[in-house]
């Protein structure tokens, strides 16, 4: 047998009378713990793992960035001079955004190991004048995990550096297998997991997704 409508309108009203009950404890609860989060300071932000989409996030960091009218700084270590749709996008923001690539391609594409340490050196120290030009809000150290990772360049160094930058500075450091020592240095770290990628399946890199 069928409740009557008047039945039902009651039950609903009983349900959407607890839900608003529960959201509003939530609410408070999130109130008084927002209440204790005071301070405003530049991060030093880490995306790694072997998942897709530690550089993708990190560019959505940057175009957060530009949007506020902040300027951004940004270096990548391993992509080289092969064009990109985030560089090619960021060119419409003039002298917001400064992009350099500086590495010489991926480490199987190059074979040199020689070049690809001085590759990394010359990015990091552009890095470095990036990260001390009061005029950044944002550095985007792209795949410097990657550099790190084969020794490139010192990683004590590259910590303490990024441990002393000023404190309204927010830095990005992206790519897989980041080191445990740049890990504890950060102030939020992302992994990203691979679940499924299109690679596995044959479908190679495209424009508009993977550059």
């Amino acid at each position: 047998m069928e409740r009557p409508m008047t039945d039902l309108v009651e039950i609903e009203a009983e349900i959407n009378r607890r839900h608003n009950e529960k959201a509003a404890r939530r609410k408070a609860v999130r109130a008084r713990m927002l209440a204790t989060k005071t301070e405003e300071r530049g991060l030093l932000i880490v995306h790694t793992g072997k998942g897709k989409g530690k550089s993708t996030a990190a560019f959505g960091l940057v175009l957060r960035c530009l949007g506020h009218g902040m300027r951004v700084g940004i270096i990548q270590f391993v992509k080289g001079a092969w064009s990109t749709g985030e560089r090619i996008a960021l060119e419409r923001f003039g002298d917001l955004v400064t992009c350099r690539a500086m590495g010489e391609g991926f480490t199987w594409d190059t074979q040199d190991r020689a070049r690809d340490i001085a590759a990394a050196h010359r990015a990091w120290e552009m890095a470095t004048e990036m990260i001390a030009d009061p005029s950044y809000r944002l550095v985007l150290l792209d795949e410097l995990n990657i550099v790190l990772r084969y020794g490139y360049l010192p990683i004590d160094q590259i910590v303490t550096v990024l441990r002393q930058k000023r404190r309204d500075l927010h830095i990005v450091a992206t790519g897989r297998n980041a080191r445990p020592e740049l890990i504890e240095a950060a102030d939020l770290v992302t992994e990203m997991t691979l679940v499924k990628h299109p690679f596995r399946a044959g479908v190679k890199a495209q424009q508009g997704i993977e550059f």
